[in-house]
C-alpha cells in the first residue's frame, strides 16, 4: 500500500445555540455515521442568530476532507 492519498471533499452545515465548537462537532457525529475514514475539516463559514442583542443560535458550514477506501 503507497503512502499517498486521494481525499473526497464533503461540504456540511452543524447547528448550536451552544457554540461555534459545538456546531462543528454536531456536524462531524452526524456524518461519522455514515462516513468513513474522515481526516480533517476546513472551516468555511460562520453565521449566527441574534435576538436582543445577543447571539442565540451559531451555524457553520465545513468542508470534511475523507480518504478514499481501495
Amino acid at each position: 500500500m503507497s503512502d499517498n492519498n486521494v481525499y473526497k471533499l464533503l461540504e456540511l452545515t452543524g447547528t448550536s445555540k451552544t457554540s461555534i465548537e459545538d456546531a462543528v462537532g454536531v456536524a462531524l457525529a452526524r456524518a461519522a455515521k455514515t462516513v468513513r475514514n474522515m481526516r480533517w475539516f476546513q472551516l468555511v463559514e460562520t453565521r449566527g442568530d441574534i435576538k436582543d442583542g445577543s447571539v442565540i443560535h451559531w451555524q457553520v458550514t465545513i468542508k470534511v476532507g475523507f480518504t478514499l477506501e481501495d
